[in-house]
């Protein structure tokens, strides 16, 4: 349910009519603006703020003869408005109306992302204090290396999550950006402070100086912002997805009642919601290299960036949006299977332990080269499925000169590696 009402709220932003409605409180703002002045009479102001409407298919059937969505909505703005006509789009260009409402529908939809993350953090930051003790397996290069808990997983994607909400915080600042400053952006035939006026109203900053347009390397952040989320998402993803491994089994995706795996195999529960979000963080990278490919522009416009941003912003928006809760759907939902973790932590038999048998008999006197050959024969024998690591070791009377039994008991002890776990915690404020 609010999956669904929050993609609701971020395809509304991007509909037509939220489009025309916010390009239509840009001109009757302005004009506002210019009554205070005294430039148009304020009596003209207040009729057209009172009679402006829009009928958006007028608006398309315009725009089929003049192919071009400015003058086709002003033309049919001023059909409503009668002689005050005159007075509308005063003084400004296309694409100060247009970039202008790019501000307020990138700060709306930044807005919804924010929101999304926060309850992202809130997500993980539960399950990560539920399964902050969990021992298991860690991995690298996809084998086994040592201990440490599900929970820390958890903990670091909390972190990344932190750093996300941060990043888009910042990256929403930089983009709620206002600009009415005429063709070329020299104010020739407009005041600045028509566009401080607007801006204020809209919660927009104006722009400390533009062309026609606000330069796009603005946008290049903002979207390079939306693919670093969609990257750390799909890293989160694709660590349940091996970790849903059959071979694996320590976390599932949730499977619904009447879901079905393949159309083929009943048996089938795959890892679907995740892949998806890995596919669909490819869409963001994607979209993100358009916008810096839209930085280059023509002297003071070309207008090559204008119809690829039709695309990329609602696409990367909505996307991400999705992402966000269907991740949040995986992470309340996910099953988890200590029971495996523990038997995947047994699988190599004791190899995990290796670096404290090396460190015990570095500080028995051993030198460092000869104790690592000594402990990765052991290793060697127990990868060859003989017998378990403990016992291969004590079978070399150079190591059983240096450890006991007792000894290597003491050394194969999960807690030790455990042992800073709260200090890791309290590092990233859970």
């Amino acid at each position: 349910m609010i999956e669904r009402y929050s993609l609701a709220k971020m395809k509304s932003i991007w509909q037509e009519e939220f489009k025309f409605q916010t390009m239509l409180a840009i001109e009757i703002l302005a004009l506002e603006a210019y009554a205070l002045k005294k430039i148009i009479p304020s009596g003209a102001a207040k009729r057209i703020k009172q009679k402006a409407r829009f009928n958006l298919s007028q608006i398309q059937k315009l725009e089929e003869k003049t192919q071009h969505d400015v003058v086709s909505f002003v033309s049919n703005v001023a059909q409503y408005i009668g002689k005050d006509a005159q007075y509308l789009h005063l003084g400004l260009t296309s694409s100060d109306i247009l970039d202008t409402t790019l501000g307020v529908q990138l700060k709306r939809a930044s807005e919804i992302l924010i929101e999304d993350l926060e309850k992202l953090l809130e997500v993980i930051a539960r399950k990560a204090r539920l399964y902050k003790d969990m021992a298991c397996i860690g991995r690298t290069h996809g084998v086994h290396a040592e201990p440490t808990t599900f929970g820390l997983k958890l903990a670091l994607w909390f972190d990344e999550t932190k750093r996300n909400l941060s990043r888009l915080k910042q990256a929403k600042q930089e983009v709620c950006l206002g600009k009415l400053s005429g063709a070329v952006g020299t104010y020739s035939n407009i005041e600045p402070f028509v566009e401080d006026y607007v801006c204020r109203k809209l919660g927009l900053k104006p722009a400390n100086i533009a062309t026609q347009v606000i330069q796009r390397d603005v946008y290049a952040q903002y979207m390079v912002t939306l693919a670093v989320i969609g990257a750390s998402l799909e890293k989160f993803a694709t660590e349940i997805r091996h970790l849903q491994k059959t071979e694996v089994l320590e976390v599932e995706e949730p499977f619904g009642k009447g879901q079905k795996g393949s159309s083929a195999m009943p048996h089938k529960r795959n890892p679907v919601i995740c892949e998806r979000i890995c596919g669909l963080a490819r869409l963001l990278r994607a979209n993100a290299q358009v916008a810096l490919e839209n930085v280059a522009l023509w002297h003071e416009r070309d207008i090559s960036h204008s119809s690829v941003e039709r695309i990329i912003f609602p696409d990367s928006t909505l996307a991400l949006d999705y992402m966000l809760n269907k991740f949040m759907e995986v992470v309340s939902g996910m099953k988890v299977y200590p029971d495996n973790m523990l038997a995947n932590l047994a699988k190599t038999r004791g190899l995990i332990f290796s670096q404290r048998v090396l460190i015990a008999l570095m500080n028995k006197g051993l030198e460092r080269t000869k104790a690592y050959d000594l402990v990765q024969k052991a290793a060697m024998e127990t990868w060859r499925g003989i017998d378990n690591f403990k016992d291969n070791l004590l079978s070399l009377p150079e190591a059983a000169k240096y450890l006991s039994a007792k000894e290597l008991d003491k050394i194969f002890d999960l807690d030790f590696y455990l042992r800073n776990v709260n200090k890791i915690y309290a590092k990233v404020g859970l």
